[in-house]
């Protein structure tokens, strides 16, 4: 039954993909970030489900005339320098056959990240974007959430098998990238009922994530909560539901959950972590001696005997910084960085130059949640490797698309609301000026 049902969807989706190039969008993020289909016990779990996505988009996109060039900011062609370097950094690797996997992975999520920058626009897209990369995540962060209630944390929780965010590790991080969105969604909200549902989905989702065992993205957490509370207006009372909610997560988990994040401070005991630093080491080494890097497979042992002071501890760079050094070197790591850095720029823009128009108002809090996504990226994905993972450049997306919406005064030429749309929360505001 499962598996029908999510075939159906699918199927379904694709068609209105084909009338509606943008909705078919929504459908190959939705099972690229959530991978349902790898939630079924029958056919559908090996279904090419993101294939039919990808297709109905392309086919999609080829019959309207609703798109524009996807090169609307700095940002995204330093992007697209990136993807092309990407390219010839697996051509000139040490196996290109081998490679060929992880790079068709890979490329398929930068195009379609392309195709949304071209099909995208307005702030019902803008919102509907945020709602599946947000929703995709909670839904599973909840069902994580609960399992580590039920069961007293004594088990950890992984995420889709087969998916970026399998390990769990990397799917802690992208529930704690998932909160601030789910935040920004929350403020658009007028429902109370509505306001209280996203608070409990961004609590499993945070209980989720520390039920993880991950200690990536305790960091990452952390360093969001901070962010938050220095730029919040309530600063007392924020810090005073930190500090009581804090203490009462740590308390509930077990002594296995404690003993494993006491090793943040005592890495030279730790094999993970000296693993670690061992693969740190081997990325730094072969970027001084491959200037394209290596490819998508750093972790060989004949790079390691040569490159690493721990030839023994051979590992994955588990760090998108070292994993980018190691694949495509120092050029392909300046490119990553820069992409960061500029989305981090324009979401500070958005902070600064909508306070003041009333029908960007949405626009201040989607910046500043961005802002908090990106920082618990920086920090979280500085021990995980999750450099190709489709949410952080939905982000980027994100940022861009509602830049150009305040420059070009999207405003002035979106209806009162969207027929189709408007029960769905956050979707009908979107308000015509006198």
């Amino acid at each position: 039954m499962r598996d029908v049902l999510i075939v159906g969807l699918v199927l379904l989706g694709a068609i209105a993909a084909v009338r509606q190039a943008w909705i078919g969008v929504m459908l190959w993020t939705w099972l690229s970030i959530m991978n349902p289909h790898r939630y079924t016990y029958g056919f559908a779990f090996d279904a090419p489900v993101a294939m039919m996505a990808f297709c109905a988009t392309v086919l999609g996109l080829l019959v309207t005339r609703d798109r524009a060039s996807p090169f609307k900011a700095p940002v995204v062609v330093v992007f697209l320098v990136f993807i092309v370097w990407i390219c010839i950094s697996t051509v000139l690797g040490l196996d290109p056959s081998g490679d060929y996997w992880q790079w068709n992975k890979v490329m398929k999520v930068d195009l379609m990240i392309l195709v949304a920058l071209v099909l995208l626009h307005s702030k019902k897209h803008i919102l509907a974007l945020a709602w599946v990369c947000a929703g995709s995540l909670a839904l599973l962060g909840a069902k994580g959430g609960l399992f580590t209630l039920l069961t007293g944390g004594n088990f950890r929780v992984w995420g889709p098998p087969g998916s970026f965010i399998e390990d769990n590790n990397e799917f802690a991080l992208s529930l704690v990238m998932a909160i601030p969105l789910l935040r920004f969604l929350q403020l658009q909200l007028n429902s109370r009922w509505g306001r209280h549902a996203m608070t409990a989905m961004s609590v499993l989702c945070a209980i989720a994530a520390v039920g993880s065992y991950s200690r990536g993205a305790l960091l990452a957490i952390s360093a969001m909560a901070a962010f938050m509370w220095w730029n919040g207006k309530n600063k007392l009372v924020v810090g005073m539901v930190l500090a009581l909610v804090a203490p009462l997560l740590i308390a509930f988990m077990p002594s296995e959950w404690m003993g494993r994040m006491s090793t943040i401070g005592e890495y030279e005991q730790d094999e993970s972590s000296m693993g670690r630093i061992s693969a740190w080491w081997n990325a730094w080494n072969i970027a001084f001696h491959y200037p394209t890097g290596v490819g998508f497979d750093a972790a060989r042992p004949e790079l390691f005997a040569l490159y690493s002071p721990y030839p023994d501890a051979v590992h994955a760079a588990h760090s998108i910084y070292f994993q980018v050094l190691g694949n495509h070197g120092f050029i392909g790591l300046f490119l990553f960085l820069s992409i960061w850095v500029m989305t981090w720029r324009s979401a500070g823009w958005l902070r600064t130059h909508c306070a003041k128009i009333p029908e960007a108002a949405w626009c201040v809090d989607l910046g500043a949640m961005c802002q908090v996504c990106l920082l618990g990226y920086a920090v979280g994905g500085a021990f995980l490797s999750l450099a190709y993972f489709d949410l952080p450049y939905n982000v980027m997306v994100l940022v861009v698309l509602t830049r150009v919406w305040v420059q070009t005064k999207g405003w002035l030429r979106e209806p009162a609301y969207v027929p189709g749309w408007k029960n769905i929360p956050g979707m009908a505001r979107l308000v015509k000026p006198k």
